[in-house]
């Protein structure tokens, strides 16, 4: 499986994993000059920026230990710029979770987990 094919599944288990967790989804794949989002949510009254990490095996580690502290740096920083744009000076929580995807060889799911990060 390529890539990003590999990517995009990951992002829809995801989604689907969350929306049954009771999140809704408000925006997939959003660009700014800070970086990219994959999925931005809203749960128990949180606006949530969640990156999707997806992996088949354990080769180079689990999904969530490819998220380095630069990358929950840039994340923090794509969330401000996702809230200046949708909902302005309002104050509001916030926090950024990580879905974490695991395939077997085949392609078959292993688990989708929700790691909180900030």
């Amino acid at each position: 499986m390529k890539r990003r094919v590999l990517g995009a599944l990951g992002e829809r288990l995801a989604a689907s994993h969350l929306r049954r967790r009771g999140y809704r989804i408000l925006d997939r794949n959003w660009r700014s000059p800070a970086g990219e989002v994959d999925i931005v949510a809203q749960h128990d009254g949180d606006y949530v920026f969640v990156e999707v990490k997806t992996r088949r095996g354990r080769a180079f580690g689990s999904p969530e230990e490819a998220v380095t502290s630069r990358k929950v740096e840039r994340l923090c920083a794509v969330a401000e710029a996702w809230l200046a744009d949708h909902v302005g000076d309002a104050a509001v929580n916030w926090r950024i979770e990580v879905v974490a995807v695991e395939l077997d060889h085949d392609g078959h799911v292993v688990r989708v987990d929700v790691v909180p990060f900030v």
